[in-house]
């Protein structure tokens, strides 16, 4: 198991990314992918790292509504 920090966005069509609801949690996983399959509701879009290295991953329903998790080591 590995400790991650996660930045839980949920975006929606109205507010777009401006207006999302932001949460921060710590967590223990075998990976984000893992985590992310477990705990989502939404199918995964698109993975991906950010500048910083940490790990991206965005799901969604396909109408605009979407999550957006950032995985810190």
């Amino acid at each position: 198991m590995h400790e991650y920090e996660v930045l839980i966005e949920t975006i929606n069509p109205c507010g777009g990314e401006a207006h999302s609801k932001k949460e921060f949690l710590d967590i223990e996983a075998e990976s984000p992918e893992a985590y992310v399959r477990a705990e989502g509701r939404w199918p995964v879009l698109d993975t991906g790292k950010n500048m910083d290295g940490d790990v991206v991953i965005t799901t969604g329903d396909g109408k605009g509504n979407m999550i957006r998790y950032t995985f810190t080591e």
